[in-house]
């Protein structure tokens, strides 16, 4: 009863004998460690997860003494290679004669807390500036749209060629104004939900990438055949990822080392995975990484926001109006970026519920 009880703990557990051979782990901890229980059994420690000598001597402290610790923010490496931040908790298991008889090992990983909080932090501001924006354009639109009537009613009044001319710049600056804020606010059509193919998506942007680079930029494609259709607006989507994939075809152009400037897209599928505050059975990841010079560090936090931009020529719009997309199938965009690895991730549950 017990062990089925741990089995079903979302907490990663580890048993270890005397000698740090594992006896148990749960299936959080197979998931988290990326290891099978039926292979690892016996084996020590280190087959599993390693950290530095200092901690595996601090084990075999805590079984000598029967004291229990905590060590927090701990970097762990895993036998893929692949490091996580977690925190854990060593409990003694005492056995006859009041000795040791082996240790329990709670792991609490920090990335996904921290992950999450970085997301929910990132809807809420997202969503903020929706309502902001949504608020400005009213307030725009409305006085344009006087400005333009006014300007047509005068253009008709004279008969003077020149005055015309000034009506005419007032019209087309007052269309171009709206357009702008057309822009800001997002598509303007009611998504059409259907299910799709996301390499669908991504070969029709990936062909026009290739078009619009003049084959500047070399495509590496990496994807997950076995990933499910998911449910979502194609032309949509297609939008947003070639917004992305065009902030990346214009950073590569525009560096000037003389490197081969590539774009790898890949395509994977997580399960249990937490977007916000709701957790999904499985989600598409869909990540876009170029080798570019990187994003500044001082838009890193706003660069979603409208009008924000790293380029003097850009409007800031796109990756604005991609993560909204991605809100809109119940998604996100993250990002993270350092000197030639700008890596964009576009999570999209697998399910049928979408947000109108």
């Amino acid at each position: 009863m017990y062990s089925l009880l741990i089995d079903h703990l979302s907490t990663a557990v580890l048993q270890l004998n005397r000698e740090l051979c594992i006896e148990y782990l749960n299936p959080s901890a197979e998931m988290m460690l990326e290891v099978s229980r039926r292979r690892i059994y016996g084996q020590d420690l280190a087959s599993a997860l390693s950290e530095d000598e200092a901690s595996r001597s601090a084990l075999l402290a805590a079984i000598e003494s029967g004291h229990a610790f905590t060590k927090r923010e701990a970097e762990i490496t895993l036998t893929t290679g692949k490091t996580l931040l977690c925190d854990y908790n060593v409990t003694p298991v005492m056995g006859a004669l009041n000795i040791t008889d082996s240790l329990l090992i709670e792991l609490h990983p920090r990335d996904r807390m921290k992950r999450i909080s970085k997301e929910d932090e990132l809807i809420a501001n997202h969503q903020t500036s929706k309502e902001l924006v949504r608020g400005l354009a009213h307030e725009i639109k409305n006085p344009l749209g006087g400005i333009r009537g006014a300007a047509q009613l005068i253009s008709k009044v004279f008969d003077d060629e020149g005055l015309k001319d000034y009506t005419q710049v007032i019209i087309e600056e007052s269309d171009r104004l709206r357009d702008l804020v057309d822009r800001l606010l997002g598509p303007r059509q009611l998504p059409q939900y259907k299910p799709l193919n996301i390499h669908r998506v991504i070969e029709r942007v990936n062909q026009l990438i290739s078009v619009e680079s003049e084959g500047q930029i070399k495509l590496i494609r990496d994807y997950d055949p076995s990933i499910p259709d998911i449910v979502g607006d194609e032309a949509q989507l297609i939008q947003s990822v070639l917004n992305v994939m065009r902030n990346a075809m214009q950073a590569l152009i525009s560096q000037q080392e003389n490197l081969e400037k590539q774009i790898t897209v890949s395509t994977r599928t997580l399960r249990q995975f937490t977007i916000g505050a709701k957790r999904h059975r499985l989600v598409c990841r869909l990540s876009i990484v170029d080798n570019g010079p990187g994003i500044p560090e001082n838009i890193m936090k706003t660069l979603f926001y409208p009008m924000v931009s790293g380029r003097a020529d850009g409007t800031g719009l796109g990756l604005s109006i991609a993560q909204s997309v991605i809100h809109q199938h119940n998604g996100i965009i993250e990002c993270n970026s350092q000197p030639q690895h700008t890596e964009f991730n576009i999570l999209i549950p697998i399910e049928k519920s979408v947000t109108g």
